[in-house]
């Protein structure tokens, strides 16, 4: 299983009210149980017989608000985000650049579709609230634009 797929299920049962998460695909599975101490156990497919602790941080800051001083650039879907187009390609943005309507920010990946972000405001990037290879959700906040 996909360790980005793990990490999600961990922030979605962070979340919620949930106390456990069990998940199988193919013939993996991963059970996430939450109670004094964060804490998943990851299995394998059975005839390994392998188990793996792992101990999960808890997260630092529950949900706070967020003050944004600047337009902010949200996904327009889940998915998976990217800087760049390509793992040896630069970014299409940096934290400074200039941007005008219609310029590619960035890429969220969703169901092996790769959508370009489109700037829909002209100004200078502030923040970039992602990095390659993050989870994000429908609505997110991932970049400010001054």
């Amino acid at each position: 299983m996909d360790i980005r797929k793990i990490k999600k299920l961990i922030e979605m049962l962070q979340e919620s009210d949930l106390t456990e998460i069990e998940v199988g695909q193919g013939d993996e599975s991963v059970r996430i149980t939450r109670g004094g101490a964060s804490q998943f156990v990851a299995a394998t497919p059975i005839s390994n017989q392998t188990i793996a602790d792992v101990q999960v941080a808890p997260q630092q800051q529950a949900h706070q608000a967020e003050t944004v001083t600047g337009l902010a650039v949200k996904s327009p879907i889940v998915g998976t985000f990217y800087r760049r187009p390509g793992p040896d390609k630069d970014p299409f943005i940096k934290v400074g650049d200039s941007v005008e309507v219609g310029d590619v920010l960035c890429i969220v990946e969703a169901m092996k579709m790769m959508n370009e972000i489109k700037s829909e405001y002209s100004g200078k990037i502030t923040a970039i609230n992602a990095e390659d290879g993050d989870p994000i959700e429908f609505d997110q906040h991932i970049i400010t634009i001054e």
